[in-house]
């Protein structure tokens, strides 16, 4: 049997680009119990949000980072990573420099 899938309180945060997509937040509280509900929560209450963190597949967009509190999600379990109440999802644009 497997447990029952209970969503949780997290807050989302993302970059200063974003924010005109949900009316200037700098974060916001959600419902959800791993990554991939943290995204799909926001697809369907932000979908401008949304867009511009997911491509046309779904997939996080090659720019960006994922972290749960200050784990990235690729060295986690990827979207399938479990979150807990109080958990902080950081949408980070990737780094890069020569």
């Amino acid at each position: 049997m497997m447990p029952e899938t209970v969503p949780v309180s997290v807050t989302v945060r993302y970059p200063g680009v974003l924010r005109s997509y949900c009316a200037g937040a700098s974060q916001l509280a959600i419902s959800a119990p791993d990554v991939r509900g943290a995204l799909a929560r926001l697809e369907r209450d932000f979908p401008s949000l949304h867009r511009n963190i997911c491509d046309e597949t779904g997939r996080v967009r090659q720019h960006l980072n994922l972290f749960v509190n200050d784990d990235n999600v690729r060295f986690l379990h990827g979207l399938e990573t479990r979150l807990a109440p109080g958990d902080v999802l950081t949408i980070l644009p990737a780094g890069s420099g020569g």
